[in-house]
């Protein structure tokens, strides 16, 4: 898929994260599962998929024809960032094929103490045709992340860094500020928890939107029922 068949498929579009980590009660050693998130993803209208780990964007490739947003999740060392932090995991996500590659672009530490502007500069260097995603937290970040070369720029980041704002939901007032001020294509992610929040993402400036707890990970959604009816 070239790059202008991938920027037409995402636009105002559902990506659906599908993704869990051995800790999760969706997480499998065997693997299987994640695919049938991704099917189920695609039958509902679900325009793209965010994927996690060589294994599952495997299988996912195999059972959807979506375009891929991969990451690789890796702790370093005295390294916060996690989300595809060095080239390592860039090379396999290319490797791969995925349409996408996310990366953290936030000023948390990475490995070697390199920025997150001077990677994204050495993947763009390397893979000069690589779709490249910025996850970031603030406004600064999403300004740096468009001048380093990121084709889009991720809210995903947005409440998990000490120096972004931490809100229980979307950080629109986020979105709306890069909008005006960037002209990278923004993929809202983060806290989507429902169909309204999407669609105000797309409404207050969002290219498309990423949602994955509210959907691919029934340990979350129940959890918000029970903290609900607890009440």
């Amino acid at each position: 898929m070239c790059k202008k068949d991938i920027f037409q498929t995402l636009k105002n579009g559902l990506v659906v994260s599908c993704q869990a980590l051995p800790h999760e009660p969706m997480y499998s050693e065997n693997g299987g599962i994640m695919p049938k998130f991704a099917l189920a993803a695609k039958l509902a209208g679900a325009v793209g998929i965010r994927a996690n780990g060589v294994r599952d964007i495997k299988e996912i490739k195999e059972a959807v024809d979506l375009p891929i947003i991969g990451i690789i999740k890796k702790d370093y060392p005295n390294a916060k960032a996690y989300i595809t932090p060095t080239m390592k995991e860039v090379d396999e996500l290319v490797e791969l094929g995925v349409e996408i590659i996310a990366t953290e672009f936030t000023t948390q530490t990475r490995p070697n103490n390199q920025s997150a502007y001077d990677f994204v500069k050495e993947i763009k260097a390397k893979y000069p045709n690589q779709l490249i995603m910025a996850d970031c937290a603030t406004i600064d970040d999403a300004l740096k992340a468009a001048k380093a070369g990121a084709d889009f720029i991720g809210t995903t980041m947005c409440g998990y860094t000490d120096d972004s704002v931490k809100i229980d939901g979307p950080n629109f007032d986020l979105i709306k500020e890069i909008a005006s001020k960037c002209d990278v294509p923004i993929i809202a992610e983060g806290k989507i928890y429902t169909p309204q929040d999407a669609k105000k993402s797309i409404d207050v400036g969002s290219f498309c939107v990423v949602v994955g707890g509210a959907i691919t990970r029934p340990l979350e959604i129940a959890s918000r029922f029970v903290k609900e009816l607890n009440k």
